[in-house]
């Protein structure tokens, strides 16, 4: 069975975005996974999910001492840090995502929290920049077939798991036309 979905499906936070073959090229969305944090009418946000960065949190930040992996969020506002965590009421001012997801929220208590040990790369991720979309825009690259919009429910797991595979796996879900792109190379010219 296919997962992808068309536009009359409403996306909403928590869902995912998956990069589809007709991105090839594009350094910031190619074989990317979006998780999607906030679907308004005049625009969405969301972080990639599947790039992780060479440098951790603590090679970031002079007060911070755990090596947290850092992701790459998207091409918007690189040069700020973004978080999404389930720790839901623990950190004020959280916003959530879908049940035991949340995004943002009080800086100081999520250092707090890391520097007390009181929390793991299992329960939040951080990322550098975010995903964005104005109104009409993201409707605009579905209809193009530039993303399969995938259901949240479809995508278990995935802050416990490696992210290096995401979009790989991600493709054999969605099976059909996606799965010979499985297992083919970043760059296919060069095989």
């Amino acid at each position: 069975m296919e997962l992808f979905l068309y536009l009359s499906f409403e996306m909403k936070a928590g869902d995912f975005l998956i990069a589809t073959p007709t991105i090839i090229g594009d350094p910031n969305f190619q074989r990317s996974g979006v998780l999607m944090v906030d679907c308004q009418a005049t625009g969405t946000v969301g972080f990639i999910i599947n790039k992780k960065l060479e440098y951790t949190l603590d090679e970031l930040m002079e007060n911070v001492d755990s090596p947290f992996p850092m992701y790459y969020g998207g091409p918007v506002e690189q040069d700020n840090l973004f978080f999404v965590h389930r720790l839901g009421s623990q950190i004020p001012h959280s916003l959530p995502i879908q049940e035991d997801l949340y995004w943002s929220g009080d800086f100081e208590t999520v250092l707090s929290l890391i520097e007390a040990k009181k929390v793991n790369p299992t329960q939040i991720r951080f990322f550098l920049g975010y995903s964005g979309w104005a109104e009409g825009q993201l409707e605009s690259e579905i209809k193009e077939d530039s993303w399969a919009v995938v259901d949240s429910e479809e995508v278990l797991d995935w802050m416990d798991n490696s992210s290096e595979d995401f979009w790989k796996n991600q493709m054999r879900a969605l099976g059909g036309r996606f799965l010979i792109w499985s297992n083919a190379p970043e760059n296919p010219l060069s095989n």
